[in-house]
């Protein structure tokens, strides 16, 4: 039984030929590939003076206040951050379709504050 078994996985072993790799995308059509809007918000420093004008409250020193909580710096909430170098933006990009670890992209970011 065993000397069977060998003898049809070597039969199969032999008759197979030479394997090649081919990429789905070449021998596919396939629909619905699209490029992919990106979107984020964050926080722009050394700003040099020229940053928001932030105020008690506003988003900015909220998002200022969690990105320093998060650091493990702790602000109490009396404190009143009052930063000009600091602005809030919100970041839009395209990534295209098939795009590849490490590719460039275009990035578009705005102010917010």
């Amino acid at each position: 039984m065993i000397n069977k078994l060998t003898l049809i996985v070597t039969l199969f072993i032999l008759a197979s030929g030479q394997v090649q790799a081919e990429r789905i995308k070449d021998l596919a059509s396939i629909t619905g590939v699209r490029s992919n809007q990106l979107v984020g918000y964050g926080v722009v420093v050394g700003l040099n003076g020229t940053g928001d004008k932030v105020k008690s409250g506003d988003f900015t020193s909220q998002s200022l206040r969690s990105m320093l909580s998060q650091m493990g710096v702790k602000i109490p909430s009396t404190v009143q951050i009052k930063s000009k170098n600091v602005a809030a933006v919100i970041i839009h990009a395209s990534l295209p379709p098939f795009a590849s670890p490490g590719q460039q992209i275009d990035v578009t970011v705005n102010a917010i504050g």
